[in-house]
């Protein structure tokens, strides 16, 4: 293989298609990225029997031919090479890669023992890049990073008609955005559960094109030549000329929908970036674990932390506010995250009896709901 390229545009897919290598291989081929060139193509690849990604660029090709390089090794090369094109050739059990006066000489991996990658899944429709980055990064908040429950790690996808909904939970909070997309199956009806990360990195790597195509094989279904995606079945994005897949989560999804209030007994307005400042401050006082108190009265909401033996703060700060007057206490960081999350200048709170969780959204959208809701389960307080 002997191939130029571009600097800048190498370095970038290198770094995009690294972020799928595993932190600790079960075998060394894992930790490597494959280099394939054709006519005028380059591919990189980089796979860990979960998660896989493809990057594809324009190159000179001198001669075709591929190579398996240490990835994280390669990525570390290529941002600190100087604005000059990346020469690259292999042979005899090494590829050699030249920039400028930079020469590095590194070492091939057998690309007889790398496994192939999954082939893309069926296509399921197509959406927003920055809408659904966007809706990703609203829900994956919430999402629980605890591995001894794998089924709330994940963010649950909900696919009926033209409509997107993401769900994510903890136990402490539970977030749901609903986004429009282009189906390429209408009567497609289904529910599945996508790692949090994934596809938190993914979403967020994708939005340099104006559109992303979501693929998707159902639990049970053939998703692949690959023996290694088993039967818990598969999601794949694409756009601009990079790929991914990644094996779907399973396990029992709590039943949200049960959650969600249908009423309320009394609800508050107020800013939102004026909110998340002064929950940011009287925090600051606040132990680790320990809550922020927030008292709605007509006109108000007082924002408390601190006990008596250590600091405290307040402060208090205007909000529409119509019920009777209430107390409340949240994880501070959890608020923060719920506040960060709704895209709005306006935050709207919705309480229903003491002691039962909260739901923020923003304004409502022109059908009158908001498309996104945050709901957050309150500290109990004494007395």
């Amino acid at each position: 293989m002997q191939i130029i390229v571009e600097r800048d545009v190498f370095a970038d897919a290198v770094a995009w298609t690294a972020r799928a290598l595993p932190a600790r291989p079960t075998v060394p081929v894992l930790a490597g990225m494959r280099l394939h060139a054709t006519e005028d193509e380059l591919t990189l690849s980089s796979f860990d029997y979960d998660v896989s990604a493809q990057a594809k660029l324009q190159v000179t090709t001198q001669t075709a031919g591929s190579a398996l390089v240490s990835g994280r090794l390669l990525a570390e090369i290529s941002r600190s090479l100087p604005g000059k094109p990346v020469q690259i050739s292999s042979e005899s059990g090494r590829a050699v890669l030249t920039c400028g006066s930079a020469t590095f000489n590194l070492l091939t991996m057998p690309e007889d023992e790398y496994p192939a990658l999954p082939e893309m899944p069926p296509a399921a429709g197509t959406v927003g890049s920055d809408a659904f980055a966007t809706a990703v990064s609203q829900t994956a908040v919430a999402a629980g990073r605890d591995d001894t429950l794998p089924s709330l790690t994940g963010v649950r996808i909900e696919i009926e008609g033209d409509t997107l909904t993401l769900i994510s939970t903890d136990r402490y909070r539970l977030a749901v955005r609903e986004l429009r997309w282009t189906p390429a199956r209408p009567d497609l009806s289904a529910a599945v559960l996508v790692p949090a990360k994934a596809l938190t990195d993914t979403a967020r790597s994708l939005t340099a094109a104006a559109e992303v195509a979501i693929a998707l094989a159902l639990p049970g279904e053939q998703a692949s030549a690959s023996p290694h995606i088993g039967g818990d079945g598969m999601i794949g994005f694409e756009a601009a000329g990079r790929r991914t897949t990644t094996r779907l989560l399973s396990g029992e999804f709590p039943r949200y929908r049960t959650l969600l209030p249908a009423t309320v007994n009394a609800t508050a307005e107020v800013a939102t970036s004026q909110l998340a400042e002064s929950v940011r401050r009287v925090a600051l006082v606040a132990e680790r674990n320990t809550a922020v108190k927030l008292t709605f009265t007509s006109g108000q909401v007082t924002l408390e932390a601190g006990t008596g033996d250590e600091a405290q703060a307040d402060e208090a700060i205007e909000a529409s506010f119509d019920g009777d007057d209430l107390t409340i206490a949240f994880n501070p960081q959890y608020l923060l995250d719920g506040l960060a999350a709704i895209d709005s200048d306006t935050t709207r709170i919705a309480f229903t009896e003491p002691g039962k969780p909260a739901l923020l959204t923003g304004k409502p959208g022109p059908d009158g709901t908001p498309d996104y809701r945050y709901l957050l389960m309150p500290f109990r307080l004494n007395g």
